[in-house]
């Protein structure tokens, strides 16, 4: 078994510094550290459990399969919030079939980010009989 002590995903944006915006501007993701000078250094950023690294540069976006799932407490709150800083929403929160509240958003290179809130009867949250 491979013993993981700590994960973060990494992105190589086509515009770091608009990245950058998009990450901690808009999206007011909190900044863990920071490493490198110029315009290609490095920014992590807390994401809840885990951790997002944006850093470097790519000629190409993500491919389209990449996808970011960020839970949040309120999608209503986080739908209305983004809305008012410019984020292009995709799709606005709808409740899925599997009973989740999903809204889609997309960063400045087009991966797509779902925020995810788990409704309090969700089976997430509960288990009967438990």
């Amino acid at each position: 078994m491979v013993h993981v002590l700590s994960s973060r995903t990494l992105l190589r944006p086509t515009d770091p510094e608009r990245s950058r915006v998009f990450y901690g501007g808009q999206l007011g993701l909190p900044v863990y550290r920071e490493f490198g000078t110029g315009p290609e250094r490095g920014t992590v950023y807390f994401l809840g459990g885990g951790f997002l690294e944006v850093s470097g540069r790519s000629e190409t976006a993500a491919a389209p399969g990449v996808a970011l799932w960020l839970q949040v407490p309120d999608v209503s709150a986080a739908h209305e919030e983004l809305r008012a800083k410019g984020v292009d929403i995709v799709r606005p929160p709808v409740r899925e079939p599997w009973g989740l509240l999903e809204m889609w958003i997309a960063d400045p290179d087009g991966t797509r980010i779902v925020l995810v809130e788990v409704p309090a009867d969700h089976p997430l949250r509960h288990r009967p009989g438990i």
